[in-house]
């Protein structure tokens, strides 16, 4: 069974911060609100413990080509709850090292449009299809 949407709030801001790896260091209030999960069980997590299978391997695989050449990555991600429920966000994703000297990554995201929400699903459904 299908999770049900969670729609963020329009001033709803969500952050974490990982290690080079993709390991979580920190995730924000409000991320760990939305992604159904307590900071202390994020951090050490891999990122991806968000991942919704809807979205295509290529998305990902571009994120990590870009940031890992020192670009800043943005796109509609598909994220899925800790219940199996999900929710839709615009991210932004940059390489930086933090205070204590490690290399990693940040990601700041917000809520989508309804019209941005049915075109990306649409096109990740078609790239999914062309994955199999």
């Amino acid at each position: 069974m299908a999770g049900r949407e969670i729609v963020l709030d329009t001033k709803a801001f969500l952050v974490s911060e990982t290690d080079a790896k993709g390991i979580i260091r920190f995730a924000n209030d409000e991320f760990c609100h939305y992604a159904g999960y307590s900071v202390d069980e994020l951090i050490g997590k891999p990122h991806n413990v968000v991942r919704h299978p809807d979205m295509p391997r290529a998305a990902f695989k571009d994120l990590w080509a870009t940031i890992k050449s020192g670009k800043k990555w943005r796109g509609f991600v598909k994220n899925e709850t800790q219940n199996g429920d999900y929710y839709w966000v615009f991210a932004t994703v940059y390489p930086f090292t933090s205070c204590d000297g490690k290399d990693g990554y940040i990601s700041c995201r917000r809520t989508i449009s309804d019209m941005e929400k049915e075109k990306y699903e649409a096109l990740y459904k078609e790239m999914r299809a062309q994955e199999k």
